[in-house]
C-alpha cells in the first residue's frame, strides 16, 4: 500500500516537473511544485529545491503571499537566515494580514531577538488593515498586558476572542486585564470561561478565588482554591488563598453567631496554613496568616455545645472551664509563635509588632496568673511601642497602645496622640470616651462618644457607651436598650451582650429573640462570669423555659464558687432566689423549698424569698406552714414603704384565696387597711377575687381602689376583668353569661377603639357564644393589619380570625369559585385568614395553635374547591408535621390531636386512601375524650366503610354513634344523611328523636337547626322520589329559618317539579312566591333563581315577567361561569326582541338568535337539542 502511494506521488511530481518545463513562466505551477517538494520533506535537498521554485513563483507573482510564507519558513528554519526570514514573513503579512502562520512566525522571531516594540508595530498594523486578523489582536493583547496597558489589552483581547473563542489563555489574559482595571465581575466571568475550557488552569482558579474573597463571596472563593489544590497540591498561592478564604468565611459565621461552625472552619484553615509554612517557610506573610487564624480561633472557640449545661455539676463545670481556657490559650500561644516567626523574617513590618501585642494581652487575660500578669502587660506595651518606633505617625498603632496599656496616663496620651494625627479617627474617640467613663468623667465621656458616633455610626463601642451611661443621662430604658442592641448587632462582644441582657431587665425585653440569641452567645464566650449564666436564666424564665433557667442559675452558682474575685453576698442571694423561683415554676417545689430553707438558715430570705417559700409549701400541700409564712410576710409588709407593697400584698391575697377559699380571702381583704388599696397592682388582685364573688362583698373596696387607675392600659385591663366577672356572675351552672360580657365589652370598645386587649376578648367571647350570627362579628373585632402579631388577651387576633373563618363559612369564602354566598352577614372585605395565618406561622414556626388553625382553614378551602390534589398534598404535610410534634402527647392537647386525625382521615378519604382513612379515624376514636366528641370519629368510620362498601361495619359504627350520642346538631344531620343514603337498618327512629331532644335543650338557634334538619329530610324525600313530602319538609324549613334564600330556592324548585308532574297551577303560585323571596333575601343575585322564576311566570302567562327574569338571570352569573342553557334561553329572548318594539337596549339584542345558539353549542356541544334548534334557524 505504501509503495503504491509513493509511486503515485512520484507520478504527480513528474507531471508537475513536465508542466513546469513546458510552461516555465507560470508562477502557480512553480508554487505547486515547490509545495509538493516541501510537504514531501525527507532530505534537505528537497526543501532547497522547493525554495528555488518558491523564489521563482514570487518573482513571477509578487502578490502571492503564500510563496513568501514558505520562503520565510525556509530561511528561518532551514538555512537559519533570520533577516531574510523576517523580510519574507513581513512581505507575507503585508500581502495578507489574515495569514496567522506568517504573523505568528514573524512575532516569534521578533520576540526571540527582543524587538518588542517592532512586534507591537507589526501586530497593530495587521489589526488595522484587517478586522479578521485575529492572530494580531491576540498577540497584541498579550503584549499590551505584558506592558501593563490594561485598557488597550482588553480591547485587543476581546477582538482576539472572536477568532479564538476556545482559547483558554485568551480568556485568562482578558480576566487578568479586567482584574487589574478593577472590573471584578467581568474578570470572574472571563476566568470562569477559561476554567470551562481548561479545568486544569490553576492561575485562573487562584485569581478568580482571590476576586471572590475581595467581593465577600467567601464560599465561592474557597471552592476555587480547593479546586486549584486538587490540580496542584503544592501550590503555595492556592494554599495561602484557601487559608485566607476559610478565615474570612469563619469570621462571617462568627458574626452570625455560628461559633462552632466558625471554629471548625478555622481548624481547617490552620491545617492549610501550617502546611504552606512547610513549603515556604521563609515567607513572613504565611506565618502571619497562620497567626491570624490561630488568634481568631482563640477568640471564637465556644465553651460548650448547646444543652450540655443541664448535665453539669461543680467539678465538671470547673473542668470544662479549665479545658476551654486551655484550648483558647494554646491557640493564642501558637498565634504568638507564628507572629514571632514572621517578625524574625520581616523585622521591618510594624503591624506584626501590634499583632504580637494583641496576642500577648489575650494570653494574659486567659491565664489570669498574678505573677505573669505584670510581665505580660509590660510585653504588650513594649511590642506596641516597637510598632510605633517603626511607624511613629501611624494613628492605629497609637490607639492600639492606648487599648493595651494599663496606665491611664499612658492610655490618654496615646489616644490623644492618635487623634492629633487624625482627628476624624472614630475608634480613638470611642476608646477615649471609655477611658473617661472608667475614671468617672461622664461629661467628657459623653462628648467623646458623641464625636465617635457622629464620625462613624457603624462603630459599636459608642453605642454601647451611650447605653451604659443611661443612669446618669436619664434616657428611657427603651432608648438605652435600642442603643446597646445596635452595638451588639454591629459587634457581638460578650461584654455588650451581657449589657444588653441587663438593660432588657429594665426595659421589659427579656423574652425577645435578640436578647435570647445575644445572651446565648455571651455564655459561650464568657462562661467564667456568673452574670452571664444568671442573665441567661432570666431570659429562659421570661420565655417560660424553666428547666433551662434552673440549670443556668446553678451554673451561675458554680461560677461564683470558682470565680477568683470577691462576689457580693447580695449577688449570691439573688441567684439563689432566681433558682428557687424557676424550680417552683418548673413544678419542682421540693427543690425550691430546700433552696428557700437554705437561704433562711443564712438569714438571707427577703420578701421575695418568703413569697417563693410560701408558694412552695402550698404546692407541697403544707397549707399550715404556708399560712405561717404568709403571716410573717404580712408582718414584714407592714414595715415596708407604700411604693413597694403591691407585689407582696397581691401575693398574700392570692395565697389566702388558694389556701382558705374565697370567703376567707374576702374577709381578710376587708380587714386590711384602706391605704393598701391605693395601688393599681393591688386593685387588680382584689378585682380578680371580686369577679368570682356572686354576692359582691368587695364592691366598696373595688370601687374605691379603681380611682387610682391612671393610665389607659390599667383602665383597659380593669374593663377586661369586669367583663370576665360578668361572664361568671350572670351565667348558669352549665353556661357562662356570654351576652353580659359581650355587652360590657361593646361599651368599652367605644371608649378605647384601638385597644387590642378589648378587641381580642370581644372576638373570643363572640366565637364562644352560641348565637347563630355572632361568628361573623367576631372576626371584625380583631385588628390584624399591623405587621407584628398582637397577643394581648386570651387569644391573639390572628387566632380569632382563623377560628372565625372556620366557624363562619362566609368569612373564609371571600372569592367563591364553585359555590355562591347566601349568608346575609358575609364579610366581603375580610382579609384572607389563610394568608394571615401563614404570616404568623413564618414568624413563629413553633406556634402549634396557629398551625392547627391553618390546617382547618386549608381543609375548608379544599372542601370548597372539591379537594384539589395540590391542597391535599399541603394538608398532608402540615398534618404530618403537627402530629409528629411532642406537644400532642400531652393530655390537654387531646382535642386538637383528635381534630387533626379527623382531618387526616378526610384527606385520605378524598385521595382514595381508604385504609389510611380508616386507620386515622380509629386512632381518633381511641383518644380520651367525651362521648360527644368521639361520636364524630365513629361517624367518619361510617363514611369510610360506606365508600368501601362494607355494610356490616357501617351498621356497627352507626349503632355505635347512636350509643355515644352528641349535642352537636351537625353530627345528627350527617348521620341522618348516611342512614338514608345507604339504607342502614334501625328498629326505632332514634335519630330524629335525639336531634329534637338536643335542639330543645338549647335556647339559641333552635329555629335555624330545625330548618336545616327539615332541609335534610326534604333532600332525602327527593332521593326517594317522594316530592310531595319533600315540599312539606322544605316548606317547614322555610317557615323555621325565616330569611334564608337557599331554602326558598329549594322549595321553589321542588314546587316547579310538582307543577311539571301534575300540571297544577297552585304549585306554580307557590314556586313564584318562594323564588321571589329567595331573590329578595339573597345577599347577591343567586344563579338559577331568576331562571326558575322566569319559567314559572311564563307558565302562568306573564310574558313581561318572563323576559325580565331571564335578563336578571344573565346578570346573576359571572361571565366565565355562564352555562350553555343560559345562552340557549337568551336566543329565545332574541327571537322575541325581533318582533317587539324598543328592545335594542337589552342584552339579548346584541347578537342574533343563531349566534346565541352557537354560543350554547360551543359551551356544551353534546346537547342534541341545541343542534336541532340551530338547524331550524338556519333552514
Amino acid at each position: 500500500m505504501e509503495k503504491t502511494e509513493e509511486e503515485s506521488e512520484e507520478a504527480i511530481l513528474r507531471r508537475l516537473e513536465e508542466s513546469v518545463n513546458a510552461h516555465p513562466d507560470d508562477p502557480s505551477l512553480h508554487f505547486d511544485l515547490g509545495l509538493l517538494l516541501w510537504e514531501k520533506g525527507g532530505e534537505e535537498s528537497n526543501k532547497e529545491k522547493a525554495a528555488e521554485h518558491f523564489v521563482i513563483s514570487a518573482k513571477l507573482n509578487p502578490q502571492n503571499g503564500a510563496a513568501f510564507r514558505y520562503l520565510g519558513h525556509y530561511y528561518a528554519g532551514v538555512s537559519l537566515d533570520t533577516q531574510r526570514g523576517l523580510k519574507c514573513y513581513q512581505r507575507a503579512v503585508s500581502l495578507n494580514p489574515d495569514d496567522s502562520q506568517s504573523g505568528e512566525a514573524l512575532c516569534d522571531l521578533l520576540d526571540r531577538e527582543g524587538k518588542e516594540s517592532l512586534e507591537v508595530a507589526v501586530c497593530r498594523e495587521a489589526s488595522e488593515k484587517s478586522p479578521r486578523a485575529f492572530w494580531a489582536f491576540r498577540r497584541l493583547g498579550y503584549l499590551q498586558a505584558h506592558q501593563n496597558k490594561w485598557s488597550e489589552a482588553v480591547q485587543s483581547l476581546q477582538h482576539g476572542i472572536r477568532g479564538y473563542p476556545a482559547c483558554a489563555d485568551l480568556w485568562q489574559a482578558l480576566g487578568l486585564a479586567y482584574q487589574r482595571l478593577g472590573r471584578y465581575t467581568a474578570a470572574i466571568k472571563s476566568y470562569g470561561r477559561a476554567i470551562e475550557l481548561d479545568d486544569t488552569n490553576v492561575f485562573a482558579l487562584i485569581e478568580s478565588g482571590t476576586i471572590f474573597l475581595m467581593l465577600g463571596s467567601f464560599k465561592e472563593g474557597v471552592e476555587r482554591f480547593q479546586q486549584a489544590l486538587k490540580i496542584s497540591p503544592e501550590s503555595v498561592s492556592a494554599q495561602y488563598g484557601l487559608a485566607s478564604g476559610l478565615l474570612c468565611l469563619a469570621k462571617s459565621c462568627i458574626n452570625l453567631g455560628a461559633f462552632k461552625w466558625g471554629a471548625s472552619l478555622l481548624e481547617e484553615a490552620s491545617k492549610v496554613a501550617k502546611a504552606s509554612t512547610h513549603l515556604a517557610e521563609n515567607m513572613s506573610c504565611i506565618w502571619k496568616l497562620h497567626g491570624d487564624v490561630q488568634l481568631a480561633y482563640a477568640k471564637c472557640f465556644p465553651w460548650m455545645e448547646e444543652g450540655q449545661g443541664l448535665e453539669f455539676d461543680l467539678d465538671t463545670f470547673n473542668a470544662s472551664i479549665l479545658s476551654w481556657k486551655q484550648t483558647c490559650s494554646l491557640a493564642a500561644i501558637s498565634a504568638r509563635c507564628s507572629y514571632q516567626r514572621a517578625l524574625h523574617l520581616a523585622p521591618w513590618e510594624a503591624n506584626i509588632y501590634a499583632d504580637i501585642a494583641i496576642t500577648t494581652d489575650l494570653i494574659s487575660s486567659l491565664t489570669k496568673s498574678v505573677g505573669n500578669n505584670v510581665n505580660a502587660c509590660q510585653l504588650s506595651e513594649k511590642m506596641a511601642l516597637g510598632a510605633l518606633l517603626l511607624e511613629g505617625d501611624n494613628y492605629e498603632f497609637w490607639v492600639a497602645l492606648g487599648c493595651l496599656s494599663d496606665h491611664n496616663a499612658l492610655k490618654q496620651h496615646a489616644l490623644i496622640r492618635g487623634l492629633h494625627l487624625d482627628v476624624s479617627l472614630a475608634v480613638g474617640w470611642a476608646y477615649l470616651g471609655k477611658l473617661y467613663r472608667e475614671e468617672g468623667a461622664n461629661q467628657l465621656a459623653r462628648k467623646a462618644f458623641d464625636c465617635a458616633r457622629s464620625i462613624d455610626p457603624s462603630l459599636s463601642l459608642p453605642w454601647a457607651g451611650m447605653s451604659a451611661d443611661f443612669h446618669a443621662r436619664d434616657p428611657s430604658p427603651d432608648e438605652a436598650f435600642e442603643s446597646c442592641l445596635r452595638a451588639v448587632q454591629i459587634l457581638p462582644l460578650a461584654e455588650f451582650q451581657i449589657g444588653l441582657a441587663k438593660l432588657a431587665v429594665f426595659s421589659g425585653h427579656l423574652s425577645s429573640s435578640q436578647v435570647f440569641g445575644a445572651i446565648q452567645q455571651a455564655v459561650q464566650h464568657a462562661p467564667q462570669y456568673p452574670e452571664s449564666h444568671n442573665l441567661y436564666g432570666l431570659v429562659c424564665e421570661a420565655r417560660f423555659d424553666y428547666q433551662s433557667a434552673a440549670a443556668a442559675y446553678r451554673l451561675a452558682r458554680y461560677a461564683i464558687s470558682s470565680f477568683p474575685g470577691s462576689v457580693p453576698k447580695s449577688h449570691t442571694r439573688d441567684i439563689s432566689l432566681n433558682l428557687a423561683r424557676s424550680l417552683c415554676k418548673a413544678g419542682n417545689a421540693l427543690d425550691a423549698l430546700q433552696e428557700c430553707e437554705d437561704l433562711k438558715k443564712e438569714g438571707m430570705l427577703d420578701v421575695e424569698g418568703l413569697q417563693i417559700y410560701a408558694f412552695s409549701l402550698w404546692k407541697l400541700d403544707k397549707h399550715d406552714l404556708a399560712l405561717s409564712v404568709v403571716r410573717n410576710l404580712a408582718v414584714r409588709v407592714s414595715a415596708m414603704e407604700q411604693t413597694s407593697v403591691a407585689a407582696p400584698v397581691s401575693f398574700i391575697c392570692r395565697m389566702l384565696y388558694y389556701i382558705s377559699g374565697l370567703d376567707s380571702a374576702i374577709s381578710s381583704i376587708l380587714k386590711m387597711p384602706k391605704d393598701l388599696f391605693q395601688n393599681s397592682g393591688i386593685s387588680f388582685t382584689v378585682s380578680s377575687i371580686h369577679t368570682l364573688d356572686i354576692f359582691n362583698r368587695l364592691e366598696s373596696v373595688v370601687s374605691s381602689s379603681r380611682c387610682f387607675l391612671t393610665s389607659p392600659e390599667e383602665i383597659i385591663g380593669m374593663h377586661f376583668l369586669i367583663a370576665l366577672g360578668k361572664l361568671v356572675k350572670h351565667g348558669t351552672e352549665s353556661c357562662l353569661g356570654f351576652q353580659s360580657g359581650v355587652a360590657h365589652l361593646r361599651k368599652a370598645i367605644h371608649m378605647y377603639p384601638n385597644s387590642s386587649l378589648i378587641r381580642n376578648l370581644l372576638g373570643y367571647l363572640l366565637l364562644s357564644s352560641k348565637e347563630w350570627n355572632d361568628t361573623h362579628v367576631a372576626t371584625r373585632c380583631c385588628n390584624v393589619s399591623t405587621d407584628r402579631q398582637n397577643k394581648e388577651g386570651l387569644k391573639s387576633a390572628s387566632e380569632i380570625l382563623g377560628a372565625g373563618a372556620v366557624a363562619c363559612y362566609a368569612v373564609g369564602n371571600s372569592n367563591p369559585k364553585l359555590s355562591f354566598p347566601t349568608c346575609t352577614y358575609q364579610c366581603l372585605n375580610e382579609p384572607g385568614a389563610i394568608q394571615q395565618l401563614q404570616k404568623c406561622l413564618r414568624r413563629e414556626p413553633w406556634n402549634h395553635n396557629i398551625r392547627y388553625l391553618l390546617i382547618l382553614n386549608f381543609l375548608q378551602k379544599a372542601r370548597e374547591e372539591r379537594f384539589p390534589h395540590h391542597l391535599c398534598i399541603i394538608l398532608e404535610r402540615l398534618i404530618s408535621v403537627s402530629l409528629s410534634s411532642e406537644v400532642y402527647s400531652k393530655t390537654d392537647m387531646c382535642y386538637q390531636k383528635f381534630q387533626l386525625l379527623l382531618c387526616a382521615s378526610e384527606i385520605s378519604l378524598y385521595s382514595g386512601n381508604k385504609i389510611g382513612c380508616i386507620n386515622h379515624a380509629k386512632n381518633a376514636s381511641k383518644l380520651l375524650l367525651p362521648d360527644a366528641y368521639l361520636f364524630f370519629s365513629h361517624l367518619q368510620l361510617c363514611r369510610a366503610y360506606a365508600v368501601e362498601g362494607d355494610i356490616t361495619n357501617l351498621q356497627k359504627e352507626y349503632l355505635r354513634c347512636l350509643e355515644l350520642r352528641t349535642d352537636y346538631h351537625i353530627g345528627w344531620i350527617c348521620l341522618k344523611l348516611l342512614e338514608s343514603q345507604y339504607h342502614v337498618q334501625t328498629d326505632l327512629n332514634i335519630l330524629e328523636l335525639s336531634f329534637k331532644e338536643y335542639s330543645k335543650e338549647e335556647n339559641y338557634s333552635w329555629n335555624m337547626w330545625m330548618a336545616r334538619f327539615y332541609l335534610v329530610l326534604g333532600l332525602i324525600s327527593i332521593w326517594n322520589q317522594d316530592f310531595l313530602s319533600a315540599e312539606e319538609f322544605l316548606a317547614q324549613a322555610c317557615s323555621s329559618a325565616g330569611a334564608e334564600s337557599c331554602l326558598f330556592l329549594c322549595h321553589g324548585a321542588i314546587c316547579m317539579e310538582l307543577a311539571r308532574q301534575s300540571s297544577g297551577s297552585q304549585f306554580l303560585s307557590l314556586a313564584v312566591k318562594s323564588l321571589t323571596k329567595a331573590h329578595k333575601t339573597s345577599l347577591v343575585p343567586l344563579p338559577v333563581v331568576s331562571a326558575l322564576l322566569a319559567q314559572a311566570e311564563g307558565s302562568l302567562g306573564s310574558k313581561e315577567k318572563w323576559e325580565r327574569n331571564l335578563r336578571l338571570e344573565w346578570c346573576s352569573w359571572p361571565p366565565e361561569m355562564r352555562p350553555a342553557e343560559l345562552f340557549f334561553q337568551m336566543h329565545l329572548l332574541a327571537k322575541q326582541s325581533k318582533s317587539g318594539p324598543n328592545t335594542s337596549a337589552h342584552v339579548e339584542s346584541y347578537q342574533s338568535p343563531e349566534k346565541w345558539v352557537l354560543r350554547a353549542i360551543h359551551t356544551n356541544p353534546s346537547c342534541i337539542r341545541y343542534w336541532k334548534v340551530l338547524q331550524k334557524l338556519i333552514t
